[in-house]
């Protein structure tokens, strides 16, 4: 009997193939501040959410909610311009279905990027963060039910989600464009509520340095899938407890927004440098 999930994600596979035959080389999912990047780069083709019947559709404002196909500075790519997120009501299997979906398209590198708050007390507002560790523990995995052998295995080792030669290939394009770049373990947390103080001393205890609602769970499909993964945060505010600001949407974007040019200089250049390593 066919898996549904899989059957959702081939039938989604099938829609897109009808509309476009781009490969894409490295599959960019595009962070809170990073959506103007995809109307900058060599594009090929656009498909809206919309029109991929099955296809779950983001609810969050601003989010523009298609696919971009193109070229960033000769590497082929395809991006993400908008996420769902678990918070929004869809199965954790609808979250990461465009991950699969990019990966079945012939994409064997993935890289996230994020809005997160600042656990670690020494990072700041409009810092930026490259992965190196996660933490799953509080959301449901994407993994959970039956194994979709066709994807990758049904225990899948995850003691080296983010890949270390995309992470170094993303330390050497912040060395390239000048951008000091933090490194620590993310937290994915449900949301949509931001995070008491006592819940954020807890992360830091777990040893979390930021935190968000967004990018584990997509990890944790790429890596079962068996593709490269690196992920970025813009730690757009200090989370709550750290400062005595309350935390708000606006604050998010607003630094996002400040720090956006900053950040998509370096998003080319982690592409260009993710694109130059071997498969």
């Amino acid at each position: 009997m066919t898996n549904a999930v899989y059957a959702k994600v081939q039938n989604c596979y099938q829609q897109v193939r009808n509309m476009t035959d781009f490969v894409p080389q490295v599959a960019v999912v595009l962070g809170s501040g990073l959506g103007a990047f995809a109307d900058e780069i060599d594009i090929v083709t656009t498909i809206s959410y919309h029109d991929i019947d099955g296809f779950p559709v983001s609810t969050v404002s601003g989010h523009a909610g298609r696919f971009v196909f193109g070229y960033v500075d000769g590497v082929p790519v395809v991006l993400m311009q908008g996420r769902v997120h678990y918070y929004e009501g869809y199965p954790m299997t609808d979250v990461v279905l465009p991950i699969r979906l990019m990966l079945m398209l012939g994409a064997k590198k993935l890289l996230l990027t994020n809005a997160a708050g600042g656990v670690n007390t020494g990072f700041q507002a409009g810092d930026f963060m490259m992965i190196t560790d996660h933490i799953s523990t509080f959301i449901p995995s994407p993994l959970i039910s039956a194994n979709i052998d066709e994807l990758g295995p049904r225990f899948p080792d995850m003691s080296e989600v983010y890949t270390k030669s995309l992470r170094e290939a993303v330390r050497r394009a912040a060395s390239s464009c000048g951008v000091q770049l933090q490194q620590g373990v993310y937290l994915q947390l449900t949301g949509p509520c931001y995070e008491t103080p006592t819940e954020i001393r807890m992360c830091r205890m777990l040893g979390a340095d930021a935190v968000g609602m967004s990018t584990v769970c997509e990890a944790i499909a790429a890596r079962h899938a068996g593709a490269k993964v690196a992920a970025i945060s813009c730690i757009t505010n200090m989370a709550a407890g750290v400062t005595a600001a309350p935390l708000s949407h606006e604050e998010v974007k607003e630094t996002a927004d400040r720090v956006s040019v900053q950040f998509k200089a370096l998003l080319r250049a982690a592409i260009k440098e993710i694109g130059a390593v071997e498969d």
